[in-house]
């Protein structure tokens, strides 16, 4: 029985969905940023898809968080999804790949242990090696001809994945609203902090954009912000953390894939030797997660997608 259950339909399909919907919303940014600035692309994504979660929960009983809360989820909203999201919109806008862009990102956890270290958490010699091995596997990836043509998209990404952890980490010490709530509010303020940018730097839609373009918006609103995200927190429940944050090493893989067959893009040998050290390094720091007893995870909001999480990495 219990077999059966750990091989349900619920959690087969929360797992599809962190790892291919997160893993492919790296691609359709790389198609939005095509046909929408991209500081205004993340802003209207995580608007509308913070205000759909905020009300749908209010209309379910959910209380309306405090003035406090506020504060604290808007910070890490800022975070996680102004920075966070939208440095990697910027970067793949400048010419990114989106699989490159999903393996930089995959170093978050390695952030996130530094960042846990100042907070008084102690690591094990496995996850600072792991920590050891990822800083190599961001070196040679700097060393590949992708990120070597785009100085600034490599230091976005760094950016992305350095405020990403410290607002993953920042989040367990915050009165942040309880459950899905804080991801809603997260979404709302990060997103106006995004169009305040997006206005500040001059951005403006040359066009309309096509029917492709609103179906990218489509795609990373609905797939990517709220359907991702509740997987996600499904998952939380269900899984280890480990298990549930393995999303970490498989993104890359899928948004490599997705970007190859789909827009053509190439990786070089110093990427793919890349992936390689960083996946095991992920892999590694994970590690010690798995022998741990299970606990009740902290969450406050994916990425991709956008949410937090405790060897965090949501965004996509």
């Amino acid at each position: 029985m219990s077999a059966l259950r750990r091989f349900s339909l619920p959690l087969i399909a929360a797992f599809f969905a962190l790892y291919v919907i997160w893993g492919s919303t790296y691609l359709v940014i790389r198609i939005g940023v095509e046909y929408w600035p991209p500081l205004m692309l993340g802003g209207v994504r995580f608007v509308i898809a913070g205000s759909l979660m905020y009300a749908f929960l209010r209309w379910r009983g959910a209380p309306a968080p405090t003035w406090a809360q506020w504060k604290a989820a808007g910070i890490i909203g800022i975070l996680l999804l102004s920075f966070g999201n939208g440095a990697v919109t910027l970067a793949e806008h400048s010419g990114v790949a989106s699989g490159v862009a999903a393996l930089a990102v995959a170093t978050v956890p390695l952030f996130t242990l530094l960042c846990g270290y100042f907070w008084g958490a102690r690591n094990t010699r496995l996850e600072w090696a792991g920590v050891a091995m990822g800083i190599i596997g961001i070196a040679m990836l700097n060393m590949g001809s992708n990120l070597q043509s785009s100085p600034l998209g490599a230091a976005l990404l760094i950016f992305a994945a350095a405020s990403w952890a410290f607002g993953s980490v920042w989040s367990k010490h915050l009165p942040l609203p309880q459950g899905a709530m804080a991801s809603a509010v997260e979404m709302l303020v990060g997103g106006v902090v995004l169009l305040i940018g997006s206005a500040a730097s001059g951005e403006h839609l040359q066009a309309m954009p096509p029917l492709e373009g609103w179906l990218a918006l489509a795609y990373l609103i609905f797939f990517g912000s709220i359907i991702a995200f509740n997987a996600y927190m499904y998952l939380l429940k269900n899984v280890r953390p480990a298990a549930a944050t393995s999303y970490a090493y498989v993104n890359p893989a899928v948004a490599v894939l997705l970007g190859i067959v789909f827009v053509g893009e190439t990786i070089g040998i110093e990427e793919a030797l890349a992936m390689l050290v960083i996946i095991g390094a992920v892999v590694l720091i994970g590690l010690p997660q798995w022998r741990r007893p299970r606990q009740p995870p902290v969450v406050s909001e994916p990425a991709a997608a956008t949410t937090a999480i405790p060897t965090e990495q949501r965004a996509n």
